[in-house]
């Protein structure tokens, strides 16, 4: 196995953990930025010092 087919396989290997990982923490992100919405936002610091 050559060092660029190496570095391919490597690259594939964390390619695809990095999109579990994302895959997984989706729902989680959705809630959170409904959540961040919900209480305002960037404009929120008038109502929640």
């Amino acid at each position: 196995m050559s060092g660029r087919q190496l570095l391919v396989a490597q690259a594939a290997l964390v390619g695809g953990v990095l999109t579990a990982l994302f895959v997984k923490e989706f729902p989680g992100i959705v809630r959170e930025l409904r959540i961040y919405r919900m209480t305002g936002g960037l404009r929120a610091h008038r109502r929640y010092p």
